[in-house]
């Protein structure tokens, strides 16, 4: 499953406080066009998320050349295909799919619609991402308000994906003036990720890109 992480395993949340700045995201609004739709039901139903991925990047000011819009959640109901049937009836294909037994992630749902970018619901099922989505900060996203993880936890996400692209988005975020805090941030919740996860960060920041 192409969203799983390479670096996967779970843990014990340990919180850390990042923040920094938020703003609206300069995108056009065809990008988001199915974020509303999903966003409102997992608030509906009271289900925590946040955004992640290239779309929080660019609210914490790292571009991408792509602008996909990615969801974490830890609720395993959203793997429900019928949790989603008013999604359906009104055009939008939804495709679910399940990790096994010793993924690292539970599952993740799809949403396409024609003419719009596909929108992902990542079901993660590791304690540590409950502090992902307690620490996420309201921003603006094309007119449609929603959670946005902190820079410190989209760095632990990326650890623990573990690819060539994450390690250079990672390089991205620690380039800000708060480099020296965001660090501080991350290392304070290492610990509750897998061992490859810091093995990960220290080459990082060994080979200069952090």
């Amino acid at each position: 499953m192409g969203k799983y992480p390479r670096n996967g395993g779970s843990s014990s949340e340990n919180p850390n406080k990042s923040g920094g700045p938020q703003r609206e995201l300069p995108i056009d609004s065809q990008t988001l066009s199915l974020l509303p739709g999903v966003a409102s039901l997992l608030r509906d139903r009271g289900i925590p998320f946040a955004v992640v991925g290239a779309a929080a990047l660019a609210v914490h000011g790292v571009s991408r050349s792509t602008l996909d819009v990615d969801l974490l959640t830890l609720a395993a109901e959203c793997l429900d295909a019928g949790a989603w049937e008013s999604l359906r009836a009104a055009g939008v294909a939804v495709s679910v799919r399940h990790g096994g037994v010793n993924d690292p992630l539970a599952g993740v749902v799809r949403f396409t619609a024609p003419g719009q970018p596909p929108l992902d619901l990542v079901v993660g099922r590791s304690r540590w991402q409950e502090g992902v989505l307690a620490r996420a900060r309201e921003a603006l996203l094309e007119g449609v308000r929603v959670p946005v993880a902190v820079p410190a936890d989209l760095i632990l996400l990326k650890l623990y994906a573990g690819g060539p692209q994450d390690a250079w988005d990672i390089a991205q975020l620690l380039g800000g003036a708060e480099r020296a805090a965001l660090v501080a941030d991350v290392e304070a919740s290492l610990d509750a990720l897998p061992a490859g996860c810091r093995q990960f960060w220290a080459r990082i920041l060994e080979s200069g890109r952090g």
